[in-house]
């Protein structure tokens, strides 16, 4: 497997995972049609750990997913933080949950590098990028354990035996879910990037960090939380090259403040739309607060605003 491919990048890192399974309470077990079916929080226990690399595998291998300690949103005091070299192909092409699978009653949004493999998006076309590799791996944000037809349809796309396809789950609610969420903060930044317009080969490297949510009981709570930390929470450093105007006005337009849902708990927003998650104003999802760097002109340009008594609300103290 090429090393300079996503899944070569990020292969030493799932091995581990597996390898270092019971002391990060993990369950790994044969799925359907001999796919290895890695339970990060269904049954088993998973962990803050395990929350990290899997976020890291999610980046390919590019990025670096750390805990802080800070006192931003106190009482809060943990944030996940990340860098990457190369932000569009490990958070666009490899970290952006971009890849719609169902089967049933199954439904889940596949990351990871498996979607380099694929590319079934549009978004690859655009990208340039098509993969190929022998192994690949999804992480799935999800609370039930994939079908046949799952595990077939990825296998099938991905152009490789079933055997060689290993699914990471990460429900909402679980402690690796809750960290490999707060850790697309910068994928987030990216993607909105891309749908301003933005030229994306102009973005050389990105930081970013979010609060760690806490689980929640339920999905809905969850998935409120999760979303808060990166909207009210988020916090990205974009470095970019081109023109000091079109950095001003990326960083004018990125934040989570230029939407009309802005301002309510995201678990409001989502209910005032009677659970209808496309109904909710896309410019929503985005960090909460943003710096550009214009590398050409050695400018940089900043907007948005952290809300820390909103994370309180949301986290629940």
């Amino acid at each position: 497997m090429s090393q300079s491919t996503l899944a070569g990048c990020s292969a030493q890192l799932v091995e581990a995972l597996i390898a270092d399974a019971d002391a990060l309470r993990l369950q790994v077990r044969p799925g359907p049609r001999g796919a290895t079916l890695v339970d990060a929080g269904i049954h088993a226990r998973g962990s803050l750990e395990a929350g990290r690399r899997i976020a890291e595998i999610c980046l390919g291998g590019l990025g670096q997913v750390q805990f802080e300690t800070s006192d931003r949103f106190a009482p809060w005091p943990t944030l996940v933080s990340l860098g990457t070299h190369d932000p569009v192909r490990a958070c666009l092409a490899c970290q952006y949950a971009g890849w719609s699978l169902t089967s049933g009653s199954f439904f889940a949004l596949g990351s990871g590098p498996g979607r380099a493999s694929a590319a079934v998006e549009p978004l690859f076309q655009e990208l340039g990028i098509r993969e190929h590799a022998g192994k690949i791996t999804l992480v799935l944000e999800t609370a039930q354990f994939p079908s046949v037809g799952v595990v077939e349809e990825i296998a099938d796309a991905c152009s490789v035996p079933a055997e060689h396809v290993t699914l990471i789950l990460t429900p909402t609610n679980s402690l690796a879910g809750s960290v490999q969420i707060a850790a697309r903060v910068l994928e987030v930044a990216l993607h909105k990037a891309h749908a301003l317009g933005f030229a994306l080969p102009d973005i050389c490297d990105g930081r970013g960090s979010a609060p760690l949510p806490p689980p929640a009981r339920d999905f809905i709570t969850a998935m409120g939380r999760t979303n808060d930390a990166i909207l009210y929470g988020g916090d990205v450093h974009l470095f970019v090259t081109g023109s000091a105007d079109a950095a001003r006005q990326l960083a004018h337009d990125l934040p989570s403040s230029t939407s009309r849902d802005h301002g309510r708990a995201f678990a409001e927003v989502f209910a005032a739309y009677d659970c209808d998650f496309y109904r909710i104003d896309p410019l929503l999802f985005s960090p909460a607060r943003v710096l550009v760097t214009a590398l050409d002109q050695g400018v940089s340009f900043g907007a948005g605003a952290l809300d820390p008594a909103l994370i309180t609300r949301s986290f629940g103290a």
